[in-house]
């Protein structure tokens, strides 16, 4: 078998193991706020789109003060944001492809759907609250030395164990009823169908590749074109490794697993150190108010993805896949994002605006701010040990 062959059996087919990609998301993640001057994140994007279908519908968004911040100006093609969020879609797509994981799924029952919808909204509302999902308000976030992030970690943690108990409730279980079968069913693979979605897969990729080219050196606009190649890389890492920051935490008050929440926190130390450098060379931070808005929107942040069944990052690689079910909360997401933004003035002045910034550099010195955050980033992954730990003994002991 010759490099090529070793080389697509090993990286483009088959799926990556999450550790290292986890940590190769934080090394790009930080990268990316130096080259661009924002974070990744995602449900920002998501409430400008929900503005723009209200424009086309009339609605004057001109004295809505939550669009004032968030900066209405051009469109998808022309925002870093938008841009970036193409480029991951691209590499969603491109990994589905190459690995043969594309196949149109329906929800099982209308409960799911109404899950999906559900939950996407509570979402998508409390991200924007909190101003941040799992990335802006917590993985991209915390290594901003934003506290604003910090609480909205813990209270997320919070609402994504209520969410779990709450999922668990017999009405929620599937009435799907299991058949026995007395001999495995062999499994036939199309080899020209599998060879077409690698091209297919292939040819999206690199026409992203040549759209951020285009970008860069025909349009000169630098800042977009390495968003949409980072962008690709996000999205490539994200469906490779099957990364989902909703599983991450579920999973250890469900199961006892804890692998993904653990690899989420060695990429948040890597990505720590990154944004560091880039701060203490000149590059502002990203810092959110530390209000009650944070620890609100944590907690209907954490709820509403395990209602739904994925974050931001996991319903997007999961709906290129063909699972109707994830469209359904990205519709979901946009919906609760842009009901925030209704509803941004009148809660603003009182959970968030009226708060303090509080940016750890600034508070404990450059190097007392980069010593607390990973003084808290051990605890931390403590907390992630601690759980499992119970969780297994609960187990033990039934």
């Amino acid at each position: 078998m010759n490099f090529w062959q070793n080389f697509k059996r090993d990286f483009l087919v088959k799926f990556w193991a999450p550790i290292p990609a986890v940590i190769a998301l934080g090394i790009l993640s930080a990268y990316y706020f130096g080259i661009t001057g924002t974070y990744w994140a995602v449900t920002g994007e998501f409430t400008r789109w929900g503005g723009h279908i209200l424009e086309a519908f009339g609605v004057d968004l001109s004295t809505w003060g939550y669009y004032k911040i968030m900066n209405m100006d051009g469109n998808i093609f022309t925002r870093i944001d938008g841009v970036m969020i193409i480029g991951m879609f691209a590499g969603c797509i491109a990994a589905a492809f190459w690995g043969n994981n594309v196949k149109l799924r329906m929800p099982v029952s209308s409960t799911r759907v109404y899950q999906a919808l559900i939950g996407g909204i509570i979402a998508g509302f409390g991200a924007r609250l909190g101003m941040g999902c799992n990335l802006a308000s917590f993985f991209t976030g915390i290594p901003q030395f934003s506290f604003h992030a910090w609480m909205f970690t813990l209270a997320m943690i919070l609402g994504v164990y209520l969410g779990a108990k709450f999922s668990l409730l017999p009405f929620f279980q599937s009435k799907i009823k299991l058949k026995k079968v007395s001999c495995s069913k062999e499994l036939h693979t199309d080899k020209k169908r599998v060879n077409n979605l690698f091209k297919l897969g292939s040819i999206v990729f690199i026409a992203v590749l040549l759209w951020a080219v285009y970008l860069i050196f025909v349009q000169g606009s630098t800042k977009l074109g390495m968003a949409m190649l980072f962008g690709s890389a996000f999205g490539l890492a994200i469906a490779k490794a099957q990364i989902c920051f909703t599983s991450a935490f579920r999973d250890i008050f469900t199961t006892g697993r804890s692998q993904m929440a653990k690899a989420i926190v060695i990429g948040m130390a890597v990505a720590t150190i990154g944004v560091f450098s880039y701060i203490t060379m000149g590059q502002p931070a990203k810092i959110m108010w530390a209000g009650p808005n944070a620890i609100i929107g944590g907690i209907l942040f954490g709820f509403g993805i395990v209602l739904a069944g994925g974050c931001e990052c996991g319903w997007m690689y999961r709906a290129v896949e063909g699972q109707v079910h994830f469209w359904i909360v990205g519709i979901g997401n946009v919906i609760g994002s842009t009901l925030l933004a209704f509803v941004w003035d009148d809660l603003s002045l009182q959970l968030a605006t009226s708060w303090p910034k509080i940016n750890l550099l600034e508070s404990f010195g450059n190097y007392g701010g980069l010593f607390l955050n990973y003084g808290l980033l051990v605890l931390l992954f403590i907390l992630v040990l601690v759980l499992e730990k119970r969780y297994l003994n609960k187990s033990i002991n039934r």
